[in-house]
């Protein structure tokens, strides 16, 4: 997604002045997020569909630009759902993650979801109970934990090996032979999401080769017929390295080429991406309050912090950032400022933990200067803990669609 740096500088600057105290706010430009969209929903090869986790971010501006972009939206709770379907009566939903509720799968099936994501024997058992008493057909994909050998392991690993997420592939034949008797349950496809933060376009399209490759085995050893194949997300945003961001253009002339070989007429390839789709949109902006030097460290202090933008600390990563200049300095003394040095940048809480940058060299930082965090779109505010210490919460603005 092309960055557009210049209109966010501009909206603000605008908004720093008219504050009233220092600045504290997320900023998402929707226009960049549109296009992106409209972009990867294009470069994917016939037979592809591409839908948003809304997990990653779920305001509602979000949703509604990216409704007409993809073809639904896949949540993760009743809550998401419930959302969701306040707003968008119409759209495609696919419902997914662990210890689904009883009344989170009562609901799944009053609000007509496209799919939802079997985790387990157990959750399908209730599932048809509860499909039985609604006298409904619930449509089903079954999420595999798969093993592979030779898999690339990134940073967060969600299946491969022992976790709580999905069936083993080794129950797979007790569950469909469960599943033959049960007609209230319709056996639509599988489910796989064995990793995130993939940074590698080569390996991504190894993984979903060998996701194809072991449902065609399954189908022809079960006689099964399905009609799509979820290779879920994973796809992940290089926030260390901005500038070496996932390779997607080498990654769908590669799907179509996997397709095109590989792929399983009539059976659609389904993609769940939260992440990739809005990290790029959002910012995160905060306003110096402090410069101190500690102990032969140099501590850039910002109103806000981990509580707002929780990404730093949940990647273990230093997060790049822009220093956005302001002239304007209230006070009669002199500005607090550090200059080619390295910096760390943190916040307002009361603990180191509460640390967003570390030991970045920068040019020159003052008070009252505002720092920019691009790539805040995504598992930003959406995963913090926003009341921790009661301070207030950032504004939140959305530079329109053209």
């Amino acid at each position: 997604m092309e960055l557009r740096l210049a209109e966010v500088f501009t909206s603000l600057r605008a908004a720093e002045e008219e504050a009233g105290a220092p600045l504290c706010a997320y900023v998402y430009d929707l226009a960049a997020l549109r296009l992106h969209a409209a972009n990867l929903v294009r470069s994917l090869p016939e037979g592809c569909e591409l839908y948003y986790a809304i997990k990653a971010n779920s305001e509602l501006p979000i949703l509604q630009t990216l409704a007409s972009q993809v073809a639904g939206f896949e949540v993760s709770s009743g809550g998401e759902l419930a959302w969701v379907r306040e707003h968008f009566a119409e759209v495609p939903v696919i419902f997914s993650g662990p210890g689904k509720l009883d009344h989170e799968l009562r609901e799944a099936i009053e609000q007509d979801i496209d799919c939802l994501h079997a985790e387990s024997l157990h959750e399908l058992q209730r599932l048809a109970d509860i499909a039985v008493r609604a006298g409904r057909t619930v449509p089903v994909s079954l999420r595999i934990n798969l093993t592979l050998d030779g898999l690339a392991e990134t940073s967060l690993m969600m299946g491969g090996k022992p976790t709580p997420f999905g069936i083993p592939a080794q129950q797979l034949p007790e569950c469909l032979e469960w599943l033959r008797a049960r007609p209230e349950i319709r056996l639509r496809g599988f489910h796989f999401h064995l990793l995130s933060h993939q940074l590698d376009a080569a390996a991504h399209l190894q993984l979903v080769s060998a996701y194809l490759a072991q449902t065609r085995l399954w189908c022809e050893a079960h006689d099964l017929a399905i009609d799509h194949v979820n290779v879920g997300g994973g796809i992940g945003v290089n926030y260390r390295q901005p500038d070496r961001q996932f390779d997607w253009p080498v990654f769908s002339a590669g799907l179509a080429a996997l397709l095109s070989e590989r792929g399983m007429p009539g059976v659609r390839v389904r993609f769940e991406l939260g992440r990739y789709l809005t990290a790029a949109c959002g910012y995160y902006a905060m306003q110096v309050i402090d410069i101190k030097h500690s102990h032969g460290k140099t501590f850039v202090v910002g109103r806000g912090g981990s509580h707002h933008f929780r990404t730093p600390y949940a990647q273990g990563h230093s997060h790049p950032f822009h220093v956005l200049p302001v002239d304007q300095w209230p006070y009669t003394f002199a500005r607090p400022h550090a200059s080619n040095q390295s910096v760390s940048v943190v916040g307002q809480l009361c603990t180191p933990k509460d640390l967003l940058a570390f030991d970045v060299p920068v040019e020159s930082v003052r008070c009252n200067d505002v720092l920019v965090f691009p790539y805040a779109g995504a598992y930003a505010w959406h995963i913090s803990h926003h009341d921790f210490l009661r301070h207030p919460h950032p504004a939140q603005w959305y530079l329109p669609v053209d």
